[in-house]
């Protein structure tokens, strides 16, 4: 029986005005945005340099809803290693902080420090890197997310072999759930746009990083609102 599901949209800033982001971050929020995401590359890990805790900070106070409540700041490190960069984007402000489990020496050990600094940990999945790491570790963390993409770039087009993959994550973490274990988001990076973001949630997904489909567009909300129309019509199928 399908488990009615709700769904996130979480805008990657990878893809906003880098001059007005403050006024990007606001204006993504205020057209329905329920996390933001923020993608850290280091030049090390993977080909690009984007940005560090002092941004983060600097973004922080904007998130928010305009009456007040806070939205999520989903800080994913495309880093090696790991566990420094996850102790300075804590203290920036990150709500949640994924990282792929290859760039750490001890994969347990970083997912006990990002919740020991008061944030959700996650670990991130290339397109051609194996779920396996979740039989030891889906017990301790708050999220799952799949790269549908190679990481990196923005703007990249979604790999169709991530929807098998996710039918896959889903049915590990729908598994724990039923067995009374901690719900655990299902996220999904890369190439997500209004045309295929129905198909995703129906393999499984339930939070969608969105850069290039939402910033760059003269209506945020307006996208805001197909993306959410589309979703709608995957938690329906699936009812």
């Amino acid at each position: 029986m399908s488990q009615e599901r709700s769904y996130r949209i979480a805008p990657s800033i990878l893809s906003a005005d880098f001059a007005r982001l403050g006024e990007e971050v606001r204006a993504v929020i205020d057209a329905g945005a329920d996390f933001i995401h923020f993608d850290v590359m280091d030049n090390h890990y993977v080909p690009n340099l984007t940005f560090g805790p002092m941004i983060c900070q600097a973004v922080k106070p904007y998130c928010k809803k305009a009456d007040g409540t806070p939205v999520p700041l989903d800080v994913h490190l495309m880093v090696e290693p790991v566990d420094e960069l996850a102790a300075s984007f804590a203290k920036a402000g990150a709500d949640y902080i994924t990282f792929h489990p290859e760039a750490t020496r001890h994969v347990d050990r970083t997912i006990q420090l990002i919740r020991s600094l008061g944030c959700k940990p996650g670990l991130v999945f290339n397109p051609a890197t194996p779920l396996n790491w979740l039989e030891h570790t889906l017990k301790q963390i708050d999220i799952v997310m799949l790269m549908s993409v190679n990481p990196g770039f923005g703007g990249q087009s979604f790999i169709e072999g991530t929807l098998s993959k996710l039918g896959y994550a889903r049915s590990l973490i729908d598994v724990q759930l039923a067995m009374g274990g901690r719900p655990v988001l299902l996220e999904v990076d890369g190439g997500v746009k209004i045309d295929n973001i129905r198909q995703i949630a129906e393999a499984g997904a339930d939070t969608f990083v969105a850069g290039s489909a939402i910033f760059g567009k003269p209506d945020y909300a307006a996208v805001v609102t197909q993306l959410r129309a589309e979703l709608a019509l995957a938690g329906s199928a699936a009812a």
